[in-house]
This record gives C-alpha cells, structure tokens and sequence, in this order.
C-alpha cells in the first residue's frame, strides 16, 4: 500500500473554542472528547463583564486544569482591563501560565516592546487582519520572538461580513514569508454560537458548508497552520470524520446507498486507496482490482444510471477485465452500460472529493 501521508504533507492543528458565559462544567466532557479525537488547541474570550469578574476568573482556572489534563494549549482573547480584573497587569501576565493559559491573543492597547517581551514568555496571537509590515517591522525592533508568534484570523458571526479569499491569501502568503504562522476559524454544525446563529468562520465561503470540508479548504488549499472551530460544538458525525483524517489519515465520506447487496455495501465501509496516477474524472480504488476486494464472484449488470459527481459505482461483467474496479465520480458522466451506480457520496461532503488525490485513502460510511 503506498503511504498515503503524500496525500496532504504536515496537518493543520485543529482546536475548539470554549466561552466563558457557560459553566466548564457542562462542557468538560465535550473537551475531554474532542481531544480523544486529536483537536490540541482551545481558544476562548477574556473580555469579562465589569459586574462578575470573580465568576470569569474561577472558570477560566478550572478551564486552564482541563487543557493542561488533556495536553492542549489553551490560548485567550484578552483586552488590558480584563487583565486588571484577574488581578495581574501586562508586566505580569505571564504568571497566568500557572493557571493553564498557553498564550494570549492580543489586538489592542499593548505596546510593540510588551508585546515582545511577553514574546519570550508564552506564546502570542497577533491579529492577522491589522497586522502589516511596518507594525511587525517595529515589533521586530524589540526582538519579537517569532518562534512563539501566530497571526490569527477573527471569525465573523453576522453573514456576508466574512473576509473573501483573495486578502485572505494575500494577507497569509506574506505571513508565510515573515515566518509566522497562520490560524483561521470555520464554523461549528451542532450548536452554534448566540445571538445570532449563522457560524463563525473566517472566511465567508465557508458559512454555509460542513466543518470538515471548510477545515480541508483551509488545510489542502490555503496551507493555514491552525484551524479553530469557532462555534460551541461539532456533531458526533462530524467528529468522526476529523477522527478518521487525524488519526487514520483517511477521509470518511457520507453516502446513500442504492443496493440491497449486503456484502458490495460493506466492502465499501473498507479504507481504500485512490491510485498514485489520479484520474481526472473520478477517485479509482486501488483495492478493487489489484487487491480483489470485490472477490471473483460475478458483477450482475444493475442501476446503470447517469453517474453524477459523486456517484459510487461498480464496474460490472460487461467491462471485462475491469469487472470489479470501484471508482468515485468527481464530475457529472452520462450513463454507462457497464457501470453500476451502487450510492452517492452525500452532497454536504461532495466538495471533499477534490482532496483526495493520487494515494489518499477513503472510505464510506452509509447514512
């Protein structure tokens, strides 16, 4: 089998965000099972209310003793009179590493010479949106430590006010030559953040398409380092497509099944392996043929139907030699009287296809 880890190089670290507003009790288990997954990094907001700083303060520690018990950074948005509220100034912020903090994103009202001291202290996420060369020049004039500097991406809540791709690869593209790494934010699909319930992604494509496709958008296509959930949760469907990437280096692709033949259905449940010669219309499983997964008995000619993107098919007896091959379309393709159309990748996951390329693995799960 070849080593499908071609397929997509260094993986982008996943994390969750975690708000203050609700009780950490009620979300421990849900952190406790993102990190079982691979997710590494929480974010979560410090801009506390001047009326109940005492109650910010005890969740953020117990927050801090989560991440630090299921080894995951733990990174917070915090403005200079939140700081004061938890009883420390910028001169002594990095005695909140104490407390399970890992870093700080900082947007305003800090010094280039704080910021760079802090810098060598604990890890720091400026804002990518307003961060340009002469700031980061003058940050660098104070020896900012670029080994524990990120740009961050804010998340936008309201629809159509999420940043277009153009900036968004402009702004990354030179990040990328400073050294510094890149994190962006895609939506959630289980319970989404108030008030007003239309995601959080950074990107405005992203609003309306499943976790794990805006998270391989932003991993394959844009080369972003970090990637943060930023609503409340993700579903336990797509929980386990992260699950399956991270940990099996495999992409889990919803289908509907239209056979009744118990055995094609399960075989597909198999990771299989998209040739190192990718085609250009359609995903061809290596095991089908080379390793007889279909076996030897007869492909019966069935639902030869009009193979639209994302159609799962099985080469039938009339193809001869080719019986057997199982191939993933990923453009519309007329009908084919050898071809037996067997399910549909979902439409939510249709987009995946695309990354999959010549040695990447796939499997199906059947909804």
């Amino acid at each position: 089998m070849p080593n499908d880890k071609i397929n997509r190089g260094v993986i982008a670290l996943l994390g969750i965000s975690v708000y203050l507003s609700e009780p950490i009790s009620g979300q421990r288990e849900y952190i406790e099972r993102v990190s079982k997954r691979g997710f590494k990094s929480i974010f979560t907001s410090l801009h506390i209310p001047e009326d109940n700083p005492n109650l910010f303060k005890d969740r953020l520690m117990e927050l801090g003793t989560i991440a630090r018990n299921n080894d995951m950074e733990l990174i917070a948005d915090i403005s200079p009179k939140s700081l004061q509220y938890l009883g420390y100034s910028w001169e002594t912020a990095d005695q909140l590493l104490s407390w399970g903090l890992t870093g700080l994103r900082i947007d305003y009202g800090v010094s280039e010479d704080m910021i760079a001291k802090l810098s060598h202290k604990l890890k720091i996420a400026l804002n990518a949106s307003t961060l340009n060369q002469s700031a980061l020049e003058k940050l660098k004039s104070f020896s900012l430590n670029l080994s524990s500097t990120e740009a961050w991406h804010n998340f936008y809540p309201r629809s159509e006010t999420g940043l277009g791709r153009e900036d968004f690869q402009v702004k990354n593209k030179w990040l990328a030559s400073e050294g510094i790494k890149t994190m962006a934010f895609i939506p959630g699909d289980r319970k989404l953040r108030a008030p007003l319930f239309e995601g959080l992604p950074t990107l405005e494509d992203h609003r309306k398409v499943s976790p794990f496709t805006a998270y391989c958008d932003l991993h394959f296509k844009e080369g972003v380092n970090k990637i943060l959930i930023g609503d409340v949760q993700l579903s336990d469907e797509t929980l386990e497509q992260f699950y399956t990437f991270i940990n099996e280096d495999c992409f889990l692709l919803r289908a509907r099944a239209f056979t009744k033949d118990k055995e094609l259905i399960a075989i597909m449940e198999n990771a299989q392996t998209n040739r190192l010669d990718s085609a250009r219309d359609c995903i061809r499983s290596m095991e089908s043929r080379e390793y007889g997964l279909i076996g030897k008995r007869p492909v019966e000619p069935e639902h030869m139907i009009e193979r639209r993107m994302g159609s799962i098919t099985v080469d039938n007896s009339n193809y001869g030699r080719y019986q057997g091959e199982i191939q993933i379309t990923k453009t519309n393709l007329a009908a084919n009287e050898k071809v037996n159309v067997i399910g549909e990748v979902i439409d939510e996951d249709k987009n995946l296809l695309k990354f999959i390329s010549g040695g990447g693995k796939f499997k199906i799960k059947w909804v």
